[in-house]
């Protein structure tokens, strides 16, 4: 039984022998075993939260569906027409959308669109908003067609999209608001990691890595059974074998079980873990070790009683290639029309503050291991190449074997400086993207000198083109080291959808904006 009081349950002091272990753990790693004092119990944070966000939802259907109204027909009496033969039966607008409110509230709820599991991290939250809106403007679109009645159409496709982009709006805010919170404790799951020491480590600094996905690892179960010491290079107790799972629960305030491992298990253990949880408010997670594996990919199938997890192998289409490359050509087009004066200024600039050419073109790989020209502006002195082998020599321990970066290069004018802060130099790609050799989402285009020090499994990134932005750019951009910068490429083109490039190019003006150096 988790926590529902700010003190220990009594079953905690009257415990066997581990608790006593438990609580000598604690005293050598204060505050990482125990339960906060102003813990009032694994559902409260998700309650809250829940009902936080059927308020606001509330709210912004009421603004948005009545704001709509009134701005189409002002504050009279419109009429909604129902046709019944030779009759017609009217009522007022301002009763249907009452109606469209309570409906649209009731659809997003039957969409788990608040279910704790997918707030605060990925997009499958705004995914059933969008789903769940779109499905019922659709279904009341047949109803009204087959009973005959007469809604201004108007009124519904302004409705419809100012709705939904408003919930997701809402939502955003809230999900800033909830990565703040866990950010520091709170609002988040309390696990406890049930596995090998070495899977337990490793999911331990993961889930560390990424406070805001709303796991907060409280204490760790390996078979090995010892109860004193932390999990490797953490300050996470371990609380014992992993048959004291139910007293570690109690002793940490846990309300999640995360079983890392398998192999040194005995039989049936994880079934017996999950039959001593409380159904509704303690949860079983299961952590396979494949990662980097997007949802799309992974299927649960029971075969013989056995869940087994399909993983299906990476593949792209014509028509996902096609789409890819239309919104590719439209989107850069528009952007050079709409940048024009943009270009002409940064050109100026470059020509005037140092001598030179404006553009500085450079050899990368691309598509299929194929070699194309990149434009970018230039930033650096016209011998930038000759000094890289000298300044090269001093990034030797920078942990990165591959990709030479360094953050305060003397080789930058002052104007490239300025550019390469917010990523203007790189404005000039998207007549590459025009021309076909790079996309406006991909893996960063590699030098010729890099690939050949690739290890074969890196030559995956060549199966999409290269793109002016990509994951490596707003998780981290030059901070990244090599082994990171990879895994964000090889995760990119094994997960592809049209989706995560949208939700790439909205983080990349955020990313442009803060400091930093440019990321090629």
């Amino acid at each position: 039984m988790p926590y529902d009081s700010p003190t220990a349950p009594a079953s905690a002091t009257a415990a066997p022998p581990l608790i006593s272990g438990l609580s000598s753990n604690r005293e050598n790693n204060p505050g990482t075993a125990s339960a906060p004092a102003a813990y009032r119990g694994p559902r409260d944070w998700r309650r809250r939260y829940a009902s936080l966000l059927r308020l606001t939802d509330l709210l912004v259907l009421i603004w948005v569906v009545y704001g709509t109204q009134i701005a189409w027909f002002g504050f009279g009496n419109a009429q909604v027409s129902i046709r019944e033969d030779s009759r017609i039966t009217d009522f007022s607008y301002w009763l249907f959308s009452a109606g469209l409110i309570a409906v649209w509230m009731w659809t997003l709820s039957l969409a788990d669109t608040r279910d704790h599991r997918i707030i605060g991290a990925g997009a499958e939250e705004y995914a059933r908003i969008a789903r769940s809106s779109l499905s019922l403007f659709g279904v009341i679109a047949i109803l009204a067609f087959l009973a005959r009645v007469d809604v201004a159409r108007g009124f519904l496709l302004i409705s419809l999209p100012v709705g939904v982009g408003m919930l997701l709006f809402s939502r955003w805010l809230w999900r800033q608001w909830l990565v703040a919170k866990r950010s520091v404790g709170e609002y988040s799951a309390r696990v406890l990691l049930v596995g090998s020491e070495a899977s337990v480590t490793h999911l331990a600094r993961e889930l560390k890595r990424m406070p805001g996905s709303g796991y907060r690892v409280v204490g760790a179960c390996v078979p090995s059974g010892r109860v004193a010491g932390s999990v490797t290079g953490t300050k996470i107790p371990i609380m014992g074998s992993v048959d004291a799972v139910a007293q570690a629960m109690a002793a940490t305030g846990a309300d999640t079980v995360a079983v890392t491992s398998t192999d040194e298990l005995p039989p049936d253990k994880v079934k017996q873990i999950s039959w001593g949880l409380e159904a509704g408010r303690q949860h079983l997670v299961l952590a396979p070790s494949i990662v980097d594996v997007a949802g799309p990919r992974v299927q649960t199938r029971p075969v013989a009683g056995v869940p087994l997890m399909h993983v299906e192998t990476p593949k792209f289409s014509r028509g996902q290639l096609f789409l890819k490359r239309t919104v590719d050509i439209v989107a850069s087009t528009i952007g050079v029309v709409f940048l024009s004066p943009v270009l002409l200024f940064l050109a100026l600039s470059v020509r005037l503050s140092s001598q030179g050419p404006i553009f500085f073109r450079q050899t990368r790989v691309g598509l299929r291991g194929r070699e194309f020209t990149m434009l970018k502006f230039r930033t650096m002195v016209v011998n930038a190449e000759d000094m890289l082998e000298a300044l090269a020599k001093q990034q030797r321990d920078s942990g990165n074997e591959v990709l030479f970066k360094m953050k305060n290069d003397p080789r930058v004018t002052p104007v490239g400086r300025v550019m390469r802060k917010f990523s203007l130099d790189e404005l000039p790609q998207l007549f590459n993207v025009i021309g076909g050799s790079m996309s406006l989402v991909g893996p960063r285009p590699p030098l010729p000198s890099e690939v050949a020090k690739y290890a074969d499994h890196v030559h995956r990134r060549f199966l999409v083109k290269p793109g002016i932005t990509g994951l490596w750019q707003v998780s981290g951009r030059s901070s990244l080291s090599w082994e990171e910068s990879v895994r964000l490429d090889l995760s990119y083109v094994e997960n592809w959808t049209l989706v995560g490039d949208l939700v790439i190019a909205a983080r990349t003006g955020r990313a442009a904006l803060a400091p930093g150096e440019s990321a090629w």
